[in-house]
């Protein structure tokens, strides 16, 4: 018996050394593994628009980086809730991962019960940019400049009206941005969709939209629609956009509305994982196919850490909560 506790207790020290060994050398090894597997992308909107064309672009060069197929999964509905939900309830693994956008900000405030946790459920990965929203009307329209319209908004409170693609979009907010920052009452009229809600400013039977980029660029080079202004605090490097004016410069100090993209995996996702992924979309973001693709967006890149990301859309939920809240936009 002695014997046998004896050689056991020789024995041991040189098993602890050789786990300890096995374990130093298995972790770097694992972490090379990722990904060994396709990675999967929701787009939480219908195919086609400015979040598909960012996922689809940025899949190309991840695919070319991470050497796996990258998967593009379109889920609407719930205005992106349906989409965001099925990434909460995914596994931590980076191997699935969501393109957000301003309704991801938007969202805790617009809707009375989320199936998740807005605080919780979510690991910022990167910020890709920021686009603006054009402001637009008819190209028969009486308003040729941003101050024309501003002046008329003023002098006429209520009989004016905006468009949007739907309550909490982009496009609404704007709008509600926009009353409050410059004191007036236009009058909000939403659509099922950007299309239905551009036909009827083409028509004027709507006054104006504070429309997504890519939803108006080429009614604006057709001659259908005439662009007044762009939404965010500096003018746009885009050369369709540049030569348009800010709201806040034509007399709306402060004003600063617009659309983001940005990618979140869920929250528990290890952080090499996530250094890893946010690498590779930085590289992405990038490169020359991706910015020409992009750039009828008006899109400004922002590629950053995933710790900015996460203050940015922490800073966007606060700042449109106010602005919702202000405006009475009732929860749905």
């Amino acid at each position: 018996m002695f014997s046998c506790i004896a050689a056991f207790k020789r024995i041991t020290p040189i098993t602890g050394l050789m786990i300890g060994l096995l374990t130093v050398s298995i972790s770097p090894v694992a972490l090379a593994a990722y990904p060994d597997k396709p990675i999967k992308v929701i787009v939480p909107f219908a195919p086609g628009g400015g979040t598909d064309l960012v996922a689809r672009t940025l899949g190309i060069s991840m695919a070319e980086d991470l050497r796996q197929p990258i998967v593009i999964e379109n889920k609407p509905g719930g205005s992106t809730v349906i989409g965001t939900d099925t990434l909460a309830k995914s596994p931590a693994d980076g191997y699935t991962l969501v393109v957000a956008t301003l309704a991801h900000a938007v969202n805790p405030s617009l809707k009375a019960k989320l199936p998740y946790a807005q605080d919780k459920d979510f690991a910022p990965v990167i910020l890709v940019g920021v686009s603006p929203n054009v402001v637009v009307v008819s190209a028969n329209s009486p308003y040729k400049t941003f101050s024309e319209f501003l002046a008329a908004a003023k002098a006429n409170p209520g009989k004016l009206s905006y468009a949007s693609q739907g309550g909490g979009t982009s496009a609404h907010l704007a709008g509600e941005l926009f009353n409050s920052l410059a004191n007036t009452k236009l009058i909000h009229v939403p659509y099922k969709g950007a299309g239905p809600a551009l036909t009827d400013v083409i028509g004027g039977q709507v006054d104006v939209m504070f429309a997504t980029a890519s939803a108006v660029g080429s009614l604006v080079d057709g001659g259908k629609l005439r662009a007044l202004a762009v939404t965010t605090p500096a003018r746009s490097p885009s050369p369709q956009l540049s030569m348009l004016p800010t709201v806040a410069e034509s007399g709306v100090p402060g004003y600063s509305a617009g659309s983001w993209y940005g990618y979140f995996a869920p929250a528990g996702t290890p952080p090499d994982v996530i250094n890893k992924l946010n690498t590779v979309i930085k590289k992405g973001v990038q490169s020359p196919v991706f910015k020409s693709r992009v750039e009828s967006e008006g899109l400004v890149i922002r590629a950053g850490s995933p710790e900015e990301f996460g203050k940015f859309v922490k800073a966007e939920e606060i700042r449109w909560q106010k602005v919702i809240k202000d405006a009475n936009i009732s929860p749905d």
